[in-house]
């Protein structure tokens, strides 16, 4: 099976991405949590963090962490938050949550965002890279 991420890797499925290398890709969740809640990936479809291999596990938080500056930058939070719920698409994916309390971790708050929102969000963060 397909995951979504894959096909958002492939080019297949619009996303707005941040940052990529060859083995990693970030792109804003299209129902965040707080403008500019980020999605972390590898570029190998695998569902659970926890048996990745050990070496794509040591650079996904490496690769997070190029991007936290500029969403704070970007956002004006005070942090940024990380979960790792992995149950929502079967893909390991980090979610990087720019907060200012820790009630902002919350997935109750997520809202769909339009691709005009994500688009001046995006450019945002990646001025700030």
């Amino acid at each position: 099976m397909t995951t979504l991420f894959t096909k958002i890797i492939r080019g297949e499925i619009p996303a707005e991405k941040i940052f990529e290398d060859d083995q990693y890709l970030a792109f804003l969740d299209i129902r965040p949590i707080r403008p500019g809640h980020t999605l972390v990936i590898p570029k190998i479809e695998h569902d659970y963090i926890f048996t990745l291999d050990d070496a794509t596990l040591a650079g996904l938080l490496p690769f997070a962490k190029r991007i936290v500056p500029a969403l704070e930058q970007a956002t004006g939070c005070l942090r940024v938050g990380v979960m790792v719920a992995g149950l929502e698409v079967p893909h390991t994916h980090v979610h990087l949550i720019p907060m200012t309390a820790i009630s902002d971790l919350n997935f109750a708050l997520a809202r769909e965002s339009s691709a005009e929102e994500r688009t001046a969000m995006g450019a945002k963060i990646r001025a700030a890279l």
